[in-house]
């Protein structure tokens, strides 16, 4: 017998990465890490089909995360390093607000920066 456990699923023979338990009393299925040892009751799944899992209507699907696996980044995360990125992309206005003179100082013509593109004010004002 090989050591490693196999997906439950008929005619899958992928390795088994979460294990799937069911609980009748509150109709959840609950989808965590793989199991220490195999349960005459609980089904060991393999990566696809545990994403893929989905309970009959009314159930809910409780899904507990590996502490060990990589995690995937959330939209907070995604908006972070948008700002963070949007923040890089101005080292000339935050050099020149360090420095005391404001956010115009560098160029007194310039009245506003978008990126790479920049606000003139007009030469007769």
């Amino acid at each position: 017998m090989s050591p490693v456990r196999r997906c439950s699923r008929t005619a899958c023979g992928r390795p088994a990465v979460a294990t799937l338990t069911y609980v009748y009393a509150d109709s959840t299925a609950v989808l965590g890490p793989l199991a220490t040892y195999a349960e005459p009751h609980c089904y060991d799944l393999c990566a696809e089909h545990g994403e893929r899992l989905t309970a009959p209507r009314g159930w809910e699907v409780v899904r507990l995360s590996d502490p060990s696996a990589p995690t995937r980044p959330s939209g907070d995360d995604l908006e972070a390093l948008a700002n963070a990125v949007r923040e890089a992309a101005r080292p000339h206005e935050r050099a020149a607000e360090t420095r005391g003179g404001g956010p115009h100082a560098a160029d007194p013509m310039e009245v506003a920066r978008r990126g790479h593109l920049r606000v003139l004010r007009s030469p007769d004002s």
